[in-house]
């Protein structure tokens, strides 16, 4: 090299542009190892399957590190085949050396690739040495392939325990060496870059104001001075001055950041001059700076302050004991891995029969991959250019009739994907247990407002979903096909969620059998009205009071959420949570209300527009106050589930059904009669359909998780929901006098009674009156509590047994 050339290359190391274009280069690189590191841990199955020489140089292979393929080829290099978790040291001294050359000294550079490369070598060891059976985790374990072949090596040399000890004396040493050296560099390097100085400071203010009772003094002395580490003299300079003044400046924002409210002492006449400045006082003496801090408190600060040191309040604390539902009480079922066991023979074997059953139509294929979920497997095909879609469609049957599946559904196209699907039921299937779920991460982390896990996708994930976004559910499917579970699933997901007094339930359950498990947890999660004695509401007539007291519930919500200003129940309840909002004015912490209908199909033709009526309205304007219905029936069909249903409940879950009606009806596609039972199904939450196997729980596991709760002190009572008041159909039905009544309501009562029969045809008949007069006098004998209220097309029920009776009644009523 000549001197020339060395002088040159001297001159570009000095010139600072090329200084900061390295450094800025080098710290976008860190960034970037840091986001291709962390994407690895969710891509590193996909990305491994490829050979890497192919990988680099081929461009219509694509990988999923949010890296690209760059990125990938380092991750895999840092993290699997070098030093695992570790390897984020290696952007994070990047990161240092980068800040370094943009003159801006985080940590000595020196000091900090010593301690770094030190620590990664010595995590990656322990790592591989603790974590050696997870090898088939990220490769090679969280260690890395030198952490797990170096703890085996050191294993098979020096033994478990010999390994174990020199891994206690490698971490003390790299303690203690840290301990005696680093500190005194955190100290006085990051001073600058975290303000380590004005933290010192602050604790000195704090202290002092503790011992002088609210004025903050530094500096009486020569020794307590050192607000910038030296001692501090009188401003006898500009220097000085504008230091001081810095301090000034930096104490009186420390003061504003913290909110601290000091009590002034007694004020001095001199003081009174200006209440809320810092004073510098010069002593002629020493010439030592005082500093003064001292504020007003105003009658507002003081409010805020109070306000600020109330506890928020919490809706827990009356049963602040309760605990949760532990997830052992629930089985397991053999399937808390996560994993499904795949019959390789059984996936090659499909595959086979597809290709040769579109081969046998002269339908070609590029390529066909396999997802095996707990009870089906699905296969994507991408078919050769120049094949139509439709054609593949229309094989359904053949290819199913090639399988000898006992239903195919074939997805063309998959939305997003660009392939086609074909779902083959396996011939193992597998019981997704509750437990699972519950346990899943997708679950655990789910920061959803009501979250509920149903069960397991075909890529076996967890499938979680927000009731209080959905906002309203509608549950369909054939007798025994597993919808009856889904509500227990539904249920059990909320419970162990949600803290008896943020969440209620109103069950509603007209065969009287399936939801009476719950009545042992009425004095924790469930809602009633005072009069009905029965938690679980099974009669008609208190089924219509219950869905009217819930309207009711839901203006009132909705009044209180005027008055306080906000636009949901979520902001409501945070602002009362706060204290924010006045109970003496009405207000009071608002609970979600989850309403659970099993069989609506023998309630419409019970009740008819008596409850479908109020639960239109509640579809229609519940969500935003926190009431949320879910309604289930083994009977999908239009005339009960209406027009008005449907619009009122985009979220829907089908179960299998016998016809593609049914399907149509239920999700607006075909599809749900082609599952396979047992569980399987079809959610439909906007305009993509999800097949899920849903969660498995078990009676048995249902009545522990209700002991669990029952045993636990509960409220005195439920949970109340307001009283309603019917109205009469006219405005004078209700008045005792006979005079208000129709002429013929005497006769129309005795032949009702006389034949045993409430019909308005019979009393059209007989009468020989019009339909709607006759309408009238039934809603009459009604309000007269002389027959029943309506049940569909059903007669209406005689409510007295013979005419004595009647004419008894009827002489007190005129009275």
């Amino acid at each position: 090299m000549t001197k020339k050339t060395q002088k040159k290359r001297t001159k570009i190391a000095k010139d600072e542009r090329y200084k900061l274009l390295i450094g800025i280069f080098i710290v976008f690189f860190a960034l970037y190892l840091t986001t291709a590191f962390i994407s690895f841990f969710f891509t590193w199955k996909s990305d491994q399957s490829f050979e890497w020489g192919q990988v680099m140089s081929n461009a219509n292979v694509v990988v999923e590190n949010w890296g690209g393929k760059v990125g990938a080829r380092f991750a895999n290099l840092f993290i699997a085949k070098w030093f695992g978790l570790a390897s984020f040291s290696i952007p994070f001294m990047l990161f240092i050396i980068g800040m370094k050359m943009l003159n801006v000294r985080i940590l000595p550079v020196r000091k900090t690739l010593q301690y770094a490369i030190t620590g990664t070598i010595i995590l990656s060891l322990l790592l591989g040495y603790f974590f050696e059976d997870m090898s088939g985790y990220l490769v090679n374990g969280p260690g890395g392939s030198h952490g797990l072949v170096m703890a085996q090596w050191l294993s098979a040399f020096i033994g478990k325990i010999g390994t174990a000890f020199l891994l206690f004396l490698l971490i003390t040493g790299y303690l203690i060496s840290f301990i005696n050296k680093p500190i005194e560099f955190f100290t006085k390097d990051l001073q600058h870059v975290f303000a380590w100085n004005r933290i010192l400071n602050f604790m000195k203010f704090a202290r002092k104001k503790g011992e002088s009772g609210g004025r903050f003094s530094a500096g009486a002395e020569s020794q307590n001075t050192q607000m910038a580490g030296k001692n501090t003299t009188a401003p006898d300079n500009k220097s000085e001055a504008s230091e001081v003044n810095q301090r000034k400046e930096w104490t009186d924002d420390i003061y504003r950041e913290h909110d601290l409210n000091v009590e002034p002492e007694k004020e001095t006449p001199e003081e009174e001059a200006d209440e809320n400045n810092v004073s510098v006082d010069e002593n002629e003496d020493d010439k030592n700076i005082k500093l003064t801090i001292e504020q007003k408190k105003t009658d507002t600060q003081s409010y805020s302050m109070d306000n600020r040191r109330l506890e928020d309040y919490d809706p827990t604390l009356e049963l602040s004991h309760f605990e949760m539902p532990p997830i052992e009480i629930l089985e397991e079922y053999g399937d808390l891995d996560g994993e499904t066991k795949i019959n390789k023979e059984e996936i090659i074997r499909n595959k086979n029969k597809i290709v040769e059953t579109l081969g046998n139509y002269k339908i070609q294929i590029d390529k066909i991959k396999a997802t095996v979920g707990p009870t089906i497997t699905l296969y994507e095909i991408i078919p050769a250019p120049g094949i139509r879609i439709s054609k593949i469609k229309n094989l359904e049957d053949d290819i199913a009739l090639s399988l000898a599946a006992l239903g195919i559904r074939i997805i063309a196209p998959i939305p997003g994907k660009g392939t086609i699907g074909i779902e083959v039921p396996n011939e193992n299937k597998e019981i997704v247990s509750m437990r699972s779920i519950l346990s899943s991460r997708n679950f655990i982390d789910a920061k959803y407002d009501l979250p509920i896990g149903l069960g397991k996708t075909i890529s076996n994930e967890s499938f979680i979903i927000d009731l209080a976004q959905m906002p309203h559910l509608l549950v369909a499917g054939a007798t025994g096909q597993g919808k009856s579970v889904g509500l227990n699933v539904i249920i059990a997901s909320l419970v162990y969620k949600k803290h008896p007094a943020q969440l209620k339930f109103v069950l509603v359950d007209p065969k009287k059998i399936e939801l009476t498990l719950y009545s042992k947890i009425k004095y924790h999660y469930l809602a009633k009205m005072p009069d009905i004695e029965e938690p679980i509401v099974t009669e008609n007539q208190d089924i219509i009071r219950t869905l009217n007291s819930l309207c009711v519930e839901m203006d009132e919500r909705y009044n209180l959420l005027k008055a306080a200003h906000v636009r949901n129940i979520k902001e409501y309840n945070k602002k009362f949570i706060k204290k924010r909002l006045n109970p003496e004015k009405g207000h009071r912490y608002l609970p979600y209300i989850v309403v659970v209908i099993d069989e609506f199909a023998d309630l419409i033709m019970t009740a008819g527009k008596e409850v479908e009526g109020p639960i239109a309205r509640l579809a229609q304007l519940a969500r935003a106050i926190g009431i949320h219905l879910i309604i289930a029936t083994q009977r999908p069909t239009t005339n009960i589930i209406t027009g008005v249903i449907k619009a009122n409940f985009p979220a829907r879950i089908a179960f299998r059904v016998t016809s593609m009606v049914d399907s149509r009806t239920i999700l607006d596609s075909p599809g749900a009669n082609q599952l396979v039972g047992k569980g399987d199904m079809l959610i439909s939450t906007g305009n993509d359909l999800t097949r899920i196997q849903c969660a498995f729980i078990d009676t048995e596991e249902l009545e522990k998780l209700a002991d669990f709760i029952s045993n636990q002190q509960g409220f005195t009572e439920p949970y109340v929901l307001p009283e309603y008041t019917e109205e009469s159909l006219n405005g004078d039905a209700n008045s005792k006098t006979m005079d208000k009544w129709d002429s013929l309501f005497d006769e129309a009562a005795r032949m009702v009674v006389r034949n045993q029969q409430g019909s308005t045809s019979l009393i059209q008949r007989k009468l020989a009156i019009g339909y709607n007069r006759a309408g009238r006098i039934m809603d009459q004998l009604e309000a007269a509590n002389i027959v029943g209220p309506h049940e569909g097309s059903k007669a209406r029920r005689v409510l007295f047994p013979d005419e004595y009776a009647l004419e008894q009644y009827l002489n007190d009523f005129n009275k």
